[in-house]
Order: C-alpha cells, then structure tokens, then sequence
C-alpha cells in the first residue's frame, strides 16, 4: 500500500495568505528553516493498482494533482488516478476542493457519513453545485466498523470509525455532536495484510480508538496545535484546541502522551499541521522533541510504503 501526502497542513495552509505570526513570517522571508504546505489530505493506492482514492478534496487540489503525476496517468484524452474521493468530515479545507474536480465529464464517486452528507447539501451545498456539473454518485459511509471497497481501487478495504471532534461552523451540529460528523478510517491491503488508520480532526481518544490505532501498521493522525491554549496566546482566538476538536500535541493527554504508548513498530505520523504549531520551525525545540518521541510531522511529497 502507498500513501501519498498531497497536503499536510491544516486549513488556510502554510503560510497562511494573511498571517504573520513567527512561522509565517519566517518562512515568507527565508529567517525560519520550515517547507510550505498546501492543506491537508492524502491519495492511497494497493499494491497491484495505480489508481486509488482521494481522503479529502483540499481548496488545493489542483496544485496537488500538479504536483504529483502519478494522479494523472494519461491513459486516455481525459483520465485521473482517482477512482473515488473519502471524505473524513465536512470541513471548507476537505471539501471545497470538490468545485475543482467538476470536469470530470460524469458523477464522481463519493463516500462521506449522513451528517456529512447533510452539511454539504444545506449549509455548504457543495454537492448541490455540482450536480450542475459532473454530478455526484454518493455512496454512504456506515458507522460500524463494517468494510467497504471503492471500486477501481484494488486491494484496498476501509472500516470508518466515528471520532469525537467538531463539525463545520455551519453545519447544525457544530454544537451539538452527532456520530458521523468527523470519522477515522483503518484503510488496509488485503494483500500486504499492511494498515494504516488517518484521522486529521481528532479531539480525543478512547480507549477503544486507541486499541484499533495499536493495529495498525502506521497512524497518521491530528497534528493541528502543540498547545492547548496555542491561539488564545498568540490572541487569535478566545477557543482552546479542544474547544473546536483538536487534541493538542503537547501536555497531560495530549497526543504525543498517546503516540508513546503504541507498540514499538508503529510508525506515527502528524498531518493537518496547523500555521501556528512550533513544529513547522524545524529548529525548534518543539520539533526536536517529536524526535526523540519518534513522531514524524507530515510534509507535502512525502510517500509512505507500507
């Protein structure tokens, strides 16, 4: 199974277009050694396949698909690699990149949540829009741990698990929670065996979540903050981490407490990397520290061979 990291940063991306807090600022004027990160999301491909599903359809998309040519194979006078998209939860930055794959000349295949779903044909009707366009074929994302295929993507199986985190701000459940609005998926090869389990938005985790995470062969989950209070001090916000579904890195529960008590093969990857998290500084003390915990900060290009 191959991952590939399309984009690693959380919404707005890195730098952000109006942000000039110390990462930002450093990276726009060469003071700070951090990459530029375009937001969030991944392409995993089976072994015997080149094609493959989208988790997340990033405002970036098509730089993404730009910059890696794998997604467009030009097999024919239109084509794309991407056999379905998976949609983790209804945010702007995983969903509005949709608009951009309206060209594709017939519906695209879609898997999301009913919660999901109902966010993006009311309060956000992304959906709505393109069936002026390619049209959606939506295929719906049960709770139950029960597997599903996305057909043309060979060799692989997804078990979707709802997570507690938060809805979009325009969903009516921003709230008021319900199962479904933010899910992790175990994504896996039947032939490899090998499994990956990714959740971008993930605000706490259960004992239950944690022993499907100690199963997996990597987990590539929620590095938006380091900090609970990150945007409060930096007067961005008056909203912890936790307030808007985010478990901090950093601190008593927080992720990196988490990620030591995996098994010891367990590769441990951080993705939807926030333009205010001391990670992004690769100089930092912050950064040093997920190296001795063996934590590895998702970067745009990187590939995972499982």
């Amino acid at each position: 199974m191959r991952i590939t990291i399309l984009g690693s940063a959380a919404g707005g991306g890195f730098p952000q277009w109006n942000c000039n807090c110390r990462n930002c600022a450093g990276q726009r004027d060469g003071s700070l050694r951090a990459k530029a990160r375009t937001q969030s999301s991944i392409f995993v491909s089976g072994s015997a396949s080149t094609d493959g599903v989208l988790f997340n359809a990033s405002p970036d998309i098509l730089e993404q698909i730009r910059s890696h040519p794998a997604l467009q194979p030009g097999r024919t006078v239109r084509d794309t690699a991407i056999a379905g998209v998976v949609l983790m939860d209804g945010q702007i930055d995983h969903a509005t990149g949709l608009f951009m794959l309206r060209e594709r000349g017939r519906p695209l295949p879609l898997w999301c949540t009913d919660p999901v779903q109902e966010d993006l044909t009311t309060g956000n009707p992304v959906l709505n829009v393109l069936g002026h366009y390619c049209g959606v074929e939506r295929h719906r994302i049960t709770l139950d741990g029960a597997a599903f295929e996305v057909p043309g993507a060979a060799d692989l199986s997804f078990r979707a698990f709802p997570l507690s985190s938060k809805a979009a701000p325009y969903s009516p459940h921003r709230e008021s929670p319900v199962p479904g609005d933010n899910i992790g998926m175990l994504i896996s090869d039947r032939r490899s065996g090998r499994s990956a389990f990714y959740a971008p938005g993930l605000g706490e985790i259960t004992p239950a979540l944690f022993d499907l995470m100690c199963g997996a062969d990597a987990v590539l989950v929620d590095g938006t903050f380091w900090t609970d209070d990150e945007m409060i001090r930096l007067g961005l916000s008056k909203k912890t981490a936790r307030d808007i579904g985010h478990l901090p890195q950093s601190g008593a529960g927080g992720m990196i407490e988490w990620l030591d008590k995996l098994p010891a093969s367990t590769r441990r990857l951080l993705i939807h990397i926030n333009n205010t998290n001391p990670i992004l500084d690769e100089d930092s003390p912050e950064r040093a520290l997920l190296k001795q915990h063996r934590i590895e900060p998702c970067e745009d290009r990187m590939t995972l061979e499982l």
